[in-house]
């Protein structure tokens, strides 16, 4: 028990929770994104994927952890496209496309994977911090969360930023409009088709992100298949957020904790099966979509292709 109470197992916890939480977080916003504007992104594991893939080979390339968050951003919305064209333009099933896209992501980055590496799996140098004076001092909590690499400031920054641009911007309320009441955003003049398909690019652009930082920050190597249902995690998180990214950082840093209570255990002394930690996210998942099955959030449009003029 006193372990379990210790600073370094408390310091280890927060430290894992947001290095875990941040993907989750960046998907999660990215993904609210889409549903507001009522595209339901499945194919977001396959967009974090890749992201996953370009990031690391391009920040291994370059020596830059820069470069590697640029290539994950493009490779993520580069296959937000393939999503965008067939399901928001051409009007195919959401659900099948995604599982496609996810598919088709593993597929691929295993095979580039083992092209470029074949089974050397090499290591990226640590990343570079930014340490705030004073607060990185702060027992139990500084290192986790003010001795980080920049894109986690960078993250909760965007949290705020999300909510200002979905309550203050007519982006937002054209995003809101696009889910919500369709006919009416296009009775104002404003595409449906061009709200959801900028809205699902963003989504990729955020998911290539998380899964650059992923690969990148948090292993620092990239294995097939890395991302483990985080993509679909984050669907989760933004279903039950209710519009709110608030929620979304919340629930992040929630299912992180959970995915670092292995090391954390280890840290304090607490010797549990390696498999009962690793199953606790996924069980946490179906545990939440029980308790509040009743008021999951998702537009009323979400996954109907909107025909200008139709009634």
């Amino acid at each position: 028990m006193d372990g379990l109470l210790s600073e370094a197992f408390i310091a280890s916890l927060f430290f894992g929770a947001v290095t875990a939480g941040v993907p989750l977080l960046l998907a999660g916003l990215g993904e609210q994104v889409s549903e507001k504007a009522g595209v339901l992104n499945i194919g977001l594991e396959g967009m974090m994927l890749a992201g996953a893939f370009a990031g690391f080979a391009a920040a291994y390339a370059t020596e830059s952890f820069l470069a590697g968050f640029c290539a994950g951003i493009l490779a993520g919305m580069a296959v937000a496209l393939i999503m965008a064209v067939l399901c928001v333009v051409l009007g195919m099933n959401q659900i099948v496309v995604g599982i496609a896209i996810t598919l088709g992501a593993e597929g691929v980055t295993a095979l580039l994977h083992h092209v470029l590496y074949s089974r050397s799996y090499p290591r990226l140098s640590r990343v570079e911090t930014w340490t705030i004076p004073g607060l990185a001092d702060i027992p139990y909590v500084g290192a986790a969360f003010f001795d980080r690499n920049a894109l986690i400031y960078i993250a909760f920054a965007l949290t705020f930023f999300m909510i200002w641009v979905f309550r203050r911007t007519q982006a937002g309320l054209n995003l809101q409009a696009a889910g919500d009441a369709p006919a009416a955003l296009d009775a104002a003049g404003v595409s449906v088709t061009i709200t959801r398909f900028v809205s699902v690019l963003v989504t990729g652009c955020l998911g290539g992100l998380g899964g650059a930082y992923m690969a990148t920050v948090g292993g620092g190597l990239f294995l097939p298949f890395m991302t483990g249902g985080a993509g679909f995690i984050a669907i989760v998180l933004a279903m039950l957020a209710r519009g709110n990214p608030l929620w979304i950082l919340f629930g992040a840093f929630l299912f992180g904790a959970s995915l670092a209570l292995t090391t954390a255990l280890q840290v304090a002394g607490v010797n549990i099966p390696t498999d009962v930690i690793q199953m606790l996210p996924f069980a946490m998942v179906i545990v939440v979509l029980l308790l509040f099955a009743r008021h999951s959030y998702l537009p009323p449009a979400l996954g109907l292709p909107y025909q200008r003029g139709a009634r």
